[in-house]
């Protein structure tokens, strides 16, 4: 099979979710493994290139484009550099057979909060924050009273997170407890891996918080005992511990 008819068929893949076969009408398969790649090679092309090629030189101030396949978000020194690159940026993009998600593009003022020696971008205005990769971008002091951006795990892949925990303990809750002790395990290092940064231990926390209250619950489901008490479950979790909230990729630790 030649490269041409390789591409087509990863094109042409259908995706199953949940049971469904579903095949797409035009673009890349959602979720599916080659997507990433396709999105790298041509995004580099329509977007990258031209960014650096065409755009930035006709800037008044300093700018950078930061992409990951295709979430992608651009930052401009000068405000008038943003909107005319927001208004130019549809037709690039549809040039080539592709659209801004309506929801997810926006202008955001992120700038440092007002200071002693800096004053406020408007009136009582506060920073905006802004979505990437899973993580909320935001403004907050650091440890020595300094404005950094920091990034907490964002509320909608969150909450995402806590359901697809939920729908699985439904569907495994009659499996032997050290079977899913093993498998929440295995869910909580891997999610922790992803959103373990320093700054994000409150989100961490929370996760593994609701991890823990829903599988107590889907366990005191599985007995006609009724629900199972902390302190039986307390017990449970000392012989099936689970994994602790820690941020793997700490600035604190070498």
């Amino acid at each position: 099979m030649g490269a041409s008819e390789l591409r087509r068929a990863w094109l042409n893949a259908g995706v199953l979710e949940e049971g469904s076969l579903t095949f797409p009408e035009a673009g890349s398969p959602q979720g599916g493994v080659i997507s990433p790649l396709l999105a790298n090679v041509y995004l580099h092309y329509v977007l990258d290139v031209w960014f650096e090629e065409e755009v930035k030189p006709c800037l008044k101030g300093r700018a950078f484009l930061i992409r990951y396949a295709d979430d992608f978000v651009i930052g401009f020194a000068c405000e008038e550099d943003a909107l005319r690159v927001l208004a130019v940026l549809p037709q690039r993009l549809a040039k080539y057979g592709l659209t801004l998600h309506p929801e997810k593009t926006r202008l955001v003022p992120f700038r440092p909060p007002a200071g002693p020696n800096r004053p406020a971008t408007a009136a009582g205005s506060r920073p905006g924050t802004f979505d990437l990769l899973g993580f909320t971008h935001y403004w907050a002091r650091s440890r020595k009273g300094n404005w950094v951006v920091k990034r907490r795990t964002a509320a909608s892949r969150l909450r995402r997170a806590i359901r697809k925990i939920a729908q699985w303990c439904r569907t495994h809750c009659h499996e032997p407890l050290a079977a899913q002790h093993r498998a929440l395990g295995q869910k909580l290092r891997g999610h922790f891996a992803y959103f373990g940064i320093t700054g994000n231990g409150e989100a961490l926390r929370r996760f593994r918080d609701a991890v823990t209250r829903t599988w107590r619950s889907w366990l005191s489901r599985r007995s006609w005992h009724g629900a199972r008490s902390w302190l039986a479950f307390l017990r449970l979790l000392k012989h099936y511990p689970l994994p602790a909230a820690v941020a793997v990729y700490s600035v604190c630790r070498p």
